[in-house]
């Protein structure tokens, strides 16, 4: 049996890409990041370049993590959030337009269970499913009704039941809990979706889209949404084929992206789009001068094309010119522009293929039947029967929504070491994203656990 090198106590569990900065979120709940930092993004004190991952100061007990323009932000599991990096228009919600070396924590937020942030906007979400935003406000992108900047969060009032927010370079989506999205901000490229090119102060919906499942919108102007049924649809600007619809055609409703189907998250970068496949594989279109969609050219691309070399891919993400790809083993790999090292690689060499992001946590040798390869969770997506399966004794099976509500708990399942099958009935449950945590005892005797995504429909 082969010997790998995979992260045992600190691998990377959520990826995030800003403009020219790279975050990962390691599962000792720290964050590391890299790339440009000349507003203090890396959140390590400095404004010094890093082309390898370091620690972010003095935030712990982090639960995701969200990149923008050049900002960071951490949501820390007491409901909190903290931000560093540029703040010139209120964007890191503290009350002030001092950029920040070091993270300080957003202004008079309790409760949030998501962030998103775009070029200089941040959005969040609450445990009681409201939106609250603050930053530059110039295309309404706040949506609270007028385009005054805010430098604490103000309520969005129009909106309730949202379940996930996105922000876009100077736009904003919300997906409410009916599957239907609503957009505002800037609308020059028909990015809102609703038909028009007119600039939105307030929430407009998404025309003649349902049951929508997860939204994006970190791409310059231009807008990702993915159906229960696996199929991504698009709006905006379209230049260099980033909507993925085989053309080259502005779209202000959406179009479905081409040739496309068992899609369970979706990403933007600057001018590309990316999607990730159930099984494993990443697939990309749009902007390639700089290699970010990661098929060993620099040719734009209309229609997705299959991102080299990668298998097992569990997460996506998408800066300005480059993109991050996060494997079931832990480890990520990068490629695209590389100027300010925002790959990770102890470089500044841009990369038409993937790389693997170095030091960016401490790895030990195992052997490869790590949990994570163990444990079979199918079919995904799923709508009657879910399937656990496990090599190993399953001590505790929790799936939540996306929310972190557990709609399904099950414990003590099995104390012996034989392959064991559970069945689960989802077929009730709602349309969406949901969690999969798999608590399981490894035959050399040390607990693990894992969480998948899972997809209802």
């Amino acid at each position: 049996m082969a010997t790998v090198l995979v992260n045992t106590n600190l691998h990377a569990q959520v990826i995030a890409a800003g403009q020219s900065h790279s975050m990962f979120l390691c599962n000792d709940a720290t964050s590391r990041a890299c790339g440009v930092n000349n507003y203090g993004q890396l959140g390590d004190g400095t404004i010094i370049p890093r082309s390898t991952p370091v620690q972010v100061s003095s935030v712990t007990g982090i639960t995701a993590i969200a990149a923008g323009g050049d900002q960071s932000f951490f949501l820390k599991n007491d409901s909190t959030v903290w931000a560093c990096g540029d703040n010139y228009y209120g964007q890191l919600g503290d009350g002030t337009t001092t950029d920040r070396t070091t993270p300080v924590q957003v202004s008079s937020l309790m409760g949030i269970t998501a962030v998103a942030t775009g070029w200089n906007h941040s959005i969040f979400l609450k445990n009681d499913s409201t939106v609250w935003v603050c930053g530059h406000n110039s295309a309404g992108q706040l949506g609270d009704g007028t385009i005054n900047e805010k430098w604490t969060p103000v309520q969005v009032s129009s909106l309730t039941g949202i379940t996930a927010v996105a922000a876009g370079g100077a736009h904003s989506l919300f997906l409410k809990n009916d599957g239907t999205v609503w957009a505002c901000g800037m609308n020059a490229f028909g990015q809102l979706g609703d038909g028009t090119t007119t600039q939105r102060t307030t929430p407009v919906q998404v025309s003649s889209l349902t049951g929508i499942i997860a939204i994006a919108a970190a791409g310059t102007y231009h807008s990702l949404f993915l159906k229960n049924d696996g199929t991504v649809w698009a709006c905006g600007h379209n230049g260099f084929g980033q909507l993925g619809d085989g053309t080259t055609t502005q779209r202000t409703t959406p179009v479905q992206v081409s040739s496309l189907t068992g899609i369970t998250a979706i990403a933007e970068g600057g001018r590309h789009s990316l999607f990730l496949k159930n099984d494993g594989t990443a697939w990309t279109c749009g902007y390639n001068s700089d290699g970010q969609l990661g098929d060993g050219t620099t040719i734009y691309k209309s229609i997705p094309v299959k991102v080299s070399s990668l298998t097992g891919i569990t997460a996506v993400s998408g800066g300005e010119f480059h993109s991050i790809f996060q494997k079931n083993n832990g480890t990520v790999w990068t490629c695209g522009l590389n100027d300010d090292g925002q790959l990770g690689d102890g470089t500044t060499t841009d990369r038409w293929i993937p790389v693997k992001v170095t030091g960016l946590c401490s790895a030990t040798a195992v052997e490869e039947n790590s949990i994570e390869n163990t444990i079979s969770v199918y079919p995904n997506p799923s709508s009657g029967i879910l399937t656990i399966e496990s090599a190993e004794k399953i001590s505790n099976v929790e799936i939540m929504n996306i929310l972190g509500e557990k709609i399904y708990s099950r414990k003590e399942i099995s104390d012996k070491t034989v392959p064991i099958a559970i069945d689960i009935d989802v077929s009730k449950q709602p349309k969406g994203v949901y969690f999969v945590k798999v608590n399981s005892g490894p035959s050399n005797g040390s607990d693990g656990s894992i969480t998948k995504k899972l997809i209802i429909q």
